[in-house]
């Protein structure tokens, strides 16, 4: 193996087609289904919302779907990003050399995370389409910072419906957003029904995704110079991020090794979705036998705690019902610092890999997360975002498992986006602020912090 710890592409070998997973699915993916009428969605259904090149993507067939040359111009800018050996925490672990850390690390983006990967495309798309103005929700900002940079790029209006906590949590982010011109508002809001309705129900709401995801869709339906853009769980989404995954295959020969496990920190499921698809495929053509590891906090556990069925994908029931693990469209998660996996549901296509056992979800709770993010910060010297700490902590804990066993294991996961604007959460946890949620018991289970 190279003695080396970075490994880095030319950007005359970064991809020029994204991986779609639809053609490979061990079973059928279920279609959407019209809110209204629980009948399957069409593209006549889903026009009003989306742009029709993504619409078609939602539902190809085809395995690779050529980037736009526009697009790829635009990756360039930041892509591709690099793949890391973790060396220094594997020291301070006192790995033996059979184990080994590596990650990709998608924080170089302008927003610094994976989000731009799909922003990018999505505003290119609705562009060339026509369409002026974009609507969407964030949850911890990140996909937020995306779309409101990508909307920029292009020219475009953009606003965004911040989920309430983390506008309050996160106020360099909307900062960044206003910034870049976008129009940042927090959710549950007076501007819309579906808002409104909540605010009603409960004054103090913290918000959720799914009464963001209401309200950006309700914004959209109010004008005819508007989409709606969504940062995960769409087909479309995981097919723009598996970029990810295909550059750190490469990457991953080039340092002459073999991930035996694939992690990721899922909340849609798109974070995840790219490192993990290309990487399942591979496993098809037999290059591969890594296990594909999703990992989520124990305060929104999805994938380990929710049921497998149709269920909306937004609070007010305006967006189409799919079939996914879900907790429930009207579950309101605690106010976890990982703000972007507190979502109820889950990406369709992700669902089917773990209900078809190709897939392996564990959740973890909130304060062992930033124990692991901190161990990484003073070794690795790149502060992770709360919800890349989740794949952190799981990667040490794979270490220490491989260890322990007296086995070989080499460890990949996705480093998603860097924790600068999540100050106050490294400042709760220095100050032993952080409490732990426990989905089942729905009450606080410790405190601490070191």
């Amino acid at each position: 193996m190279p003695d080396r710890t970075r490994f880095t592409l030319d950007e005359k070998k970064m991809p020029t087609s994204w991986y779609n997973i639809n053609p490979d699915l061990p079973a059928p993916l279920p279609p959407p289904l019209h809110p209204a009428t629980d009948e399957p969605a069409g593209p006549e259904d889903l026009a009003p919302l989306f742009a029709m090149e993504l619409i078609k993507q939602e539902v190809s067939m085809d395995r690779f779907i050529e980037i736009p040359e526009e697009v790829l111009t635009v990756y360039r800018t930041y892509r591709p990003s690099p793949l890391n050996r973790a060396r220094q925490l594997e020291k301070s672990l006192g790995l033996p050399e059979g184990i080994k850390i590596f990650y990709k690390y998608e924080g170089v983006s302008p927003a610094g995370s994976h989000k731009p990967n799909t922003a990018i495309p999505q505003a290119f798309y609705n562009k060339a389409q026509g369409i002026g103005r974009i609507a969407t929700e964030t949850g911890a900002g990140q996909w937020g910072s995306a779309m409101a940079i990508a909307c920029a790029l292009y020219g475009m209006e953009c606003t965004v419906y911040m989920v309430g906590i983390s506008y309050d949590q996160k106020p360099y982010r909307r900062i960044l957003m206003e910034t870049y011109g976008a129009e940042v508002v927090s959710s549950p809001s007076t501007r819309t029904k579906a808002g409104r309705h909540v605010l009603d129900m409960d004054p103090e709401s913290l918000g959720s995704l799914g009464i963001a995801i209401s309200e950006a869709v309700e914004d959209t339906a109010m004008r005819e110079d508007t989409h709606y853009c969504l940062g995960s769980v769409l087909n479309h989404v995981c097919l723009h991020q598996t970029i990810v995954g295909q550059e750190a295959i490469a990457q991953m020969e080039m340092a002459q090794a073999e991930p035996d496990v694939v992690i990721a920190c899922i909340g849609g499921g798109s974070n995840f979705a790219g490192i993990a698809f290309p990487y399942y495929h591979r496993k098809l053509e037999g290059k591969s036998s890594a296990r594909l590891v999703a990992v989520e906090p124990k305060a929104c556990p999805t994938l380990t705690a929710g049921e497998y069925r149709y269920d909306l994908g937004d609070e007010a029931g305006m967006a189409p019902k799919v079939m996914m693990y879900t907790l429930g469209h009207d579950f309101v998660p605690a106010g976890i610092h990982a703000g972007g996996l507190r979502y109820h549901g889950d990406s369709p296509l992700v669902s089917l890999l773990v209900h078809e056992g190709e897939v392996e979800p564990i959740a973890v709770h909130q304060i062992t997360c930033f124990d692991a993010a901190v161990a990484f910060a003073r070794t690795e010297g790149i502060l992770p975002a709360p919800e890349s700490s989740h794949a952190i902590r799981t990667a040490i804990d794979e270490a220490l498992a491989a260890q322990e066993a007296g086995e070989d294991r080499t460890i990949l996961f996705n480093l998603s986006g860097h924790g600068h604007f999540d100050l106050a959460a490294y400042e709760a946890y220095n100050a032993g602020e952080l409490v732990d949620y426990d989905f089942a018991a729905g009450s606080t289970m410790s405190e601490g912090g070191a």
